[in-house]
């Protein structure tokens, strides 16, 4: 697995494709290594016609960990940031978001379409309005403005995302973790395979366990808050990509991010949860294409 030395630590990427394409970068959400974009999706944007980029996000994977920094408090970072207070955090999003820009500069990509997923879809975001020129064009996936008024995650989503790691680490163990997850903010209308499922989580806890890194992950989400007031920012041309039966980042989140960004278009799935089924890769493919595609012709 490839490293780049990005603001200070190592960030492991991936790349797909013809360099001479269009370069598309991918960035992951909470607690997810760059596997979790299935590789059918990667695939599918590669026959479209990308030069795909996808790593892990700093604390996760294989790239740097931030274990010595402890774990935060969470319910004191809620607090704080509602009384207008920035904790201390080994990490902001901002910090992210100049990740994935080192990341291109260290590849020698001076501008890409950035496709973020979750809490890389707010990775994304910042990526879009703090350095604009940098961006081709944002697809923003099932994520959010941060807005404190938009409707909560359903509380089984909730409870299963910020379960403990099993008192055992061991395969059976961890498989039950993550089916629940996967049950819990998964599609309705698309349930996953189980041996499918089964196999894509040892793959990904073979490849890295650090439950400890989704937690300063977490801290970092909550500590931006709201981003509305800056996507007034963004300049890029901007597709939002929501599931109507999201329970984790609820479809008002997408909404509200396509309004708060001049010029958006969004897209909702029926049926689709908190993740990307593989019935709509295709489709969700050929919308970033068509999206990206327009974006590269001049207006006028």
């Amino acid at each position: 697995m490839p490293h780049k030395t990005v603001n200070g630590i190592e960030l492991a990427y991936e790349t797909h494709g013809d360099p001479a394409h269009p370069p598309l970068l991918l960035i992951m959400g909470l607690g997810a290594q760059l596997t979790l974009w299935p590789e059918e999706f990667v695939e599918a944007l590669v026959e479209r016609g990308f030069y795909v980029i996808r790593h892990d996000n700093r604390d996760i994977g294989l790239s740097t960990k931030f274990t010595g920094a402890g774990v935060p408090n969470i319910r004191r970072v809620a607090v704080m940031r509602l009384f207008g207070l920035r904790p201390r955090l080994p990490y902001r999003l901002s910090d992210m978001a100049a990740d994935a820009v080192g990341l291109l500069d260290a590849l020698g990509v001076a501008r890409a379409h950035i496709v973020g997923a979750s809490m890389g879809g707010m990775i994304a975001q910042l990526v879009a309005a703090t350095y604009p020129g940098r961006v081709l064009s944002l697809t923003s996936i099932m994520s959010t403005t941060g807005g404190r008024r938009l409707p909560p995650p359903r509380p089984a989503a909730l409870a299963a995302l910020t379960q403990r790691p099993p008192a055992t680490i061991d395969e059976d163990g961890i498989v039950a973790v993550g089916t629940r997850i996967v049950d819990a903010i998964g599609s309705p209308g698309y349930p996953t395979d189980p041996q499918r499922l089964r196999a894509r989580i040892l793959r990904d806890f073979h490849r890295s366990f650090h439950p400890t890194g989704p937690a300063r992950q977490m801290a970092a989400i909550i500590d931006d808050g709201d981003r509305t007031a800056r996507l007034a920012a963004v300049t890029a041309p901007t597709l939002v990509i929501h599931g109507s039966d999201d329970p984790l980042v609820r479809v008002e989140g997408g909404r509200a991010t396509a309004k708060a960004i001049r010029g958006a278009t969004m897209i909702e799935y029926p049926g689709m949860g908190h993740d990307i089924p593989l019935p709509l890769v295709g489709a969700m493919a050929d919308a970033i294409a068509d999206h990206a595609g327009a974006a590269a012709q001049p207006s006028g």
